[in-house]
């Protein structure tokens, strides 16, 4: 599940973990995915059930980045991917930015 996802945080040099929950109350499964350079601190939640045929579907993702208050909800990982591609980049810069702000501060 998400395996053009992880590529990408791969290929961008993130770190990930993955989990499973399994709800007792709720037919959905849940699968929780939480990546960043160093620190854990964004995280992907998918609500998938099964079809009748066994195939997985994936109902919901959240996504979370870091700081962030409301969720982003996408229906597909591509959508998810977009959605990244957009974001991650100028997240890298301000990093950056504030990296060397610190460092001329010292």
């Amino acid at each position: 599940m998400l395996n053009l996802t992880k590529q990408y945080l791969k290929s961008r040099h993130y770190r990930y973990e993955k989990s499973y929950i399994r709800p007792l109350m709720t037919p959905e499964s849940v699968y929780v995915f939480k990546f960043g350079r160093e620190a854990l601190n964004n995280r992907v939640i998918i609500r998938y059930s099964h079809t009748w045929t066994g195939r997985r579907k994936i109902n919901e993702i959240d996504l979370r980045l870091h700081k962030q208050k409301h969720p982003r909800i996408f229906r597909s990982e591509k959508d998810l991917l977009n959605y990244l591609e957009s974001r991650l980049p100028r997240r890298e810069e301000e990093e950056k930015e504030h990296q060397t702000d610190e460092e001329n501060a010292k």
